[in-house]
């Protein structure tokens, strides 16, 4: 439904602001997003876990694997002072820039 390259730029941001309520792991990252957007944004679980990777390389994020009797072995992801940092940041630009396409469109404001 939308370009690659615009759910490429929004991905950071979504992550980090399911992050901030909760630690979860990629799979369900994935699945929150594709369910709370109504199924409009989907991202291949494949496509999520290098960003992950990048994001913790930034400090943005921390990992941690998990292992439950019956269950396999997932890596929980929470968000870091960092990556709240991050997250305020990326917002705030997000707002801005939706502002500005809406006034170009003549839709806001």
């Amino acid at each position: 439904m939308f370009s690659p390259e615009l759910k490429k730029g929004s991905i950071e941001l979504l992550i980090l602001s399911l992050l901030k309520a909760e630690s979860r792991h990629g799979y369900q990252l994935g699945k929150l997003i594709e369910t709370r957007s109504g199924g409009r944004l989907q991202f291949q679980i494949s496509s999520l876990y290098p960003v992950l990777c990048r994001m913790e390389d930034r400090g943005w994020i921390r990992g941690r694997w998990v292992e439950k009797k019956g269950e396999r072995r997932r890596k929980f992801y929470r968000l870091t002072r960092a990556g709240e940092k991050a997250l305020a940041a990326q917002q705030e630009t997000w707002q801005e820039y939706a502002r500005a396409v809406n006034l170009v469109l003549g839709l806001g404001e």
